[in-house]
């Protein structure tokens, strides 16, 4: 059996720089600074006696032909990895698995490619893990993402990414203090669930409209880089604010009612910014914020501490067992 864990994110800025619509059409394309968040998606790979395909996830699939699975990711990542047939896939996120504003899909699409790697006796490294699950999720099954979720899952830790009109990726380090970050920031779940790519495509079609706006985002990604290095927690909330007031204009669907409700309680409890992550609809809200201002909030709504996972997707269990 292969076990395979894959941190989900939390993105600062630079959020929307990177779809292909803006960063291929820049001349110094997108930028995004992130964290990997210590909330993980698990895939287990077993061998199977016979030649059939078990996947378990909310649902279960049994087939004798991989062809035939309805789960997507899944049945890409088997074909590009090779492994087809005689096999059981299971996935366990700590989240709700879509949805979220997190990047659990592109994590999970990551963290099965690691486990059905390292089952075919391979040993991918975070570059190749990234692409690959671009690849699948962008080139193959045509979704209208960017490609920052598949490069913070795989690499793990705090990071810079920029994304290169030649579409090349370049992932630098930022050196952060865990223990500052989860005392000053907090994500807010909104119960709201949604489906991310019917956004995001509307805002690659408004790219040419809102570029001056996608410009500003990513400046943020560089500004709120410098912020963190030092500590400057206040101007983190300043920049993740203004963050959120550019995004929630650039196309319909973003925020609404219960959202910006949400937004208001905890600026009004202290909160010096926040944003709401992923492409918008629902999710999660990241919040500035001291630990008193968090308790608060934890009397409304279900909340978490900001986290690190440094480590990125990793096997942490292999018996040895091949394809």
């Amino acid at each position: 059996m292969i076990i395979s864990r894959t941190p989900v994110r939390v993105s600062f800025c630079g959020g929307g720089t990177d779809l292909p619509a803006y960063y291929e059409t820049s001349e110094n394309g997108g930028m995004v600074t992130s964290m990997a968040l210590s909330k993980h998606i698990h895939v287990t790979v077993n061998r199977r006696f016979d030649n059939s395909v078990r996947v378990s996830y909310s649902k279960t699939e049994i087939v004798d032909d991989f062809e035939r699975l309805e789960h997507e990711l899944v049945r890409e990542a088997m074909r590009l990895t090779g492994v087809t047939h005689s096999v059981e896939i299971t996935t366990i996120a700590d989240i709700p698995s879509r949805g979220t504003g997190l990047g659990s899909s592109s994590a999970l699409t990551v963290g099965l490619l690691n486990a059905l790697h390292t089952y075919a006796g391979r040993t991918p490294d975070a570059a190749q893990l990234a692409e690959e699950a671009c690849r699948i999720e962008i080139d193959i099954l045509g979704q209208p993402i960017g490609r920052q979720d598949q490069y913070a899952a795989a690499f793990g830790g705090s990071n810079q990414i920029s994304f290169m009109p030649d579409n090349s990726v370049i992932v630098t380090p930022i050196e952060v203090d865990s223990d500052a970050l989860k005392s000053n920031y907090f994500l807010v779940y909104t119960g709201i669930t949604r489906k991310a790519s019917n956004i995001l495509a509307k805002q690659s079609e408004s790219t040419d409209k809102k570029r001056a706006d996608l410009d500003l985002l990513r400046q943020q990604a560089i500004d709120v880089r410098h912020a963190l290095q030092t500590s400057e927690h206040a101007i983190v909330g300043k920049l993740l604010d203004a963050s959120w007031q550019i995004k929630r204009n650039l196309v319909d669907g973003i925020t609404g009612g219960a959202l910006d409700e949400i937004y208001s309680v905890g600026m009004g409890m202290g909160s010096s910014g926040g944003k709401l992550l992923g492409a918008g609809g629902g999710g999660f809200f990241l919040f500035q914020g001291s630990e008193e201002i968090r308790r608060k909030m934890e009397k409304l709504y279900k909340v978490l501490p900001l986290t690190i996972d440094s480590s990125g997707s990793t096997i942490i269990f292999d018996d040895g067992a091949r394809l």
